[in-house]
């Protein structure tokens, strides 16, 4: 086999990461935690899990589900549906609802339920209920520098919006746009207050446990100049967390190599194509390309709230005059020279104040009203527009985010995720 270079992986990157064309496409990722729908704070048995799921039609590569959303397990036991691609939010949404009707009632027959917070608010044992290698190589890696990996594997959740990378006119602009909405996003949709059953002091704690993990995956690449190039470099520049080995084999990776190291010579053999895309899989950056443009900045929300990310997302990107209004709002938020996201200090702000943050929330709620315009001119998008104009008269209008909901509960004596527990 031909040994693979520098030169050779960086094309590789530069050619397949980002798909040029027309924006078309747009589709949602949303994660849930599982919980005993009656005593929510009693760890659930994963036999029950496989239970409510052995309900669903088989497939060959697991559960069907009724508008085909792909459906799979974190390694903490969150549950993540991931919707097909469709040609418009609306079609979108219509598939994911009708996917997650499904498997709510799936693990409801068991007595079980989805909650969506960035955070699992309840004071349960995090533990790793995946035994793959490339989970134990990722627990034994990130635990080297602390407690935020095994925090980020098994207690936290999220809303990804997925959008194409657009024309080669558009592809650098669009990039920008979206580390740009990054903060806005984490303040209006900050929903992860606590931790181990207490608060934290922070809106969005999801986000402040991605900005304290290993730098070399998590902080995002240059997002002025050619996309291409800087995520090329941010590959083969980021450590190499795990390494694919025959079965009984574990999967870990030397200390400290760099994918980089790795192509000249540094491994305990040579790098393969095949290794490269593996290792891109391991990368966590906020926007995160992958042909498509992956926003990863969004805690989990409640319910069918992953519609308002959707909506708002797809319209700041897609229709021009909503993506000029955007900018606008944003231009005053800028931090020349200041350090990647999520560690500089804007994203901070987002993730520990939300929206009271006075900046941020003039910024959010601009926003908000450019992408209500934008479905406005569609038409057709009655429900997303409703869900979006809802939530910004209940959150952002008002200088809260979903955060605010559970600190209230907490703070009046109720459960955080049900105000109609029993008692257990």
């Amino acid at each position: 086999m031909t040994p693979l270079t520098e030169a050779t992986a960086e094309r590789h990157l530069a050619g397949i990461c980002f798909k040029i064309g027309p924006p078309r496409l747009v589709g949602v990722e949303a994660e849930w935690f599982v919980h005993d729908a009656r005593c929510p704070d009693d760890p659930v048995d994963p036999d029950r899990v496989a239970a409510a799921l052995a309900a669903l039609p088989a497939h060959p590569e697991g559960p069907q589900l009724p508008a085909g959303s792909r459906l799979t397990h974190e390694p903490g036991g969150q549950v993540e549906l991931s919707s097909q691609p469709a040609d418009d939010p609306d079609r979108c949404a219509d598939l994911l609802l009708a996917d997650q009707a499904a498997l709510s009632a799936a693990y409801a027959a068991q007595g079980l339920r989805l909650t969506g917070s960035g955070t699992d608010p309840l004071a349960r044992e995090r533990r790793m209920q995946a035994s793959h290698p490339r989970y134990v190589a990722m627990e034994q890696y990130f635990d080297r520098t602390g407690p935020w990996g095994r925090i980020m594997m098994c207690g936290t959740a999220s809303v990804q919006v997925c959008v194409d990378s657009g024309s080669e006119a558009q592809l650098a602009a669009r990039w920008r746009l979206a580390h740009a909405l990054g903060p806005v996003l984490v303040a209006a949709f900050a929903n992860s207050p606590l931790l181990d059953g207490r608060p934290t002091g922070y809106k969005s704690m999801r986000q402040t446990v991605w900005s304290r993990m290993d730098p070399s995956r998590t902080l995002a690449p240059a997002a002025n100049g050619d996309p291409r190039h800087a995520w090329a470099r941010y590959v083969l520049d980021a450590k190499v967390l795990c390494v694919q080995r025959p079965d009984g084999e574990p999967w870990t990776a030397p200390a400290g190599l760099t994918f980089r190291e790795w192509l000249r010579g540094a491994g305990d053999r040579p790098a393969t194509m095949a290794d490269l895309e593996y290792h891109r899989t391991t990368l966590f950056p906020p926007v995160r390309p992958r042909g498509h443009l992956e926003l990863r900045m969004i805690d989990a929300q409640p319910g069918e709230g992953w519609l308002v990310p959707l909506a708002l997302v797809s319209a700041l990107m897609d229709d021009p005059q909503a993506t000029d209004a955007a900018l606008a709002a944003l231009e005053p938020l800028a931090e020349p020279g200041s350090a990647p996201p999520p560690r500089n200090m804007l994203w901070r702000r987002a993730a520990g104040l939300g929206m009271t943050d006075p900046e941020l929330r003039r910024a959010t709620v601009a926003c908000f009203a450019a992408a209500d315009r934008a479905l406005a001119r569609r038409g057709g998008s009655g429900r997303l527009r409703r869900a979006l104009g809802e939530f910004a008269e209940r959150y952002p209008v008002r200088g809260r985010c979903p955060a605010d909901d559970q600190l209230d509960a907490v703070r009046s004596g109720a459960h955080p995720i049900s105000e109609e527990t029993a008692a257990c």
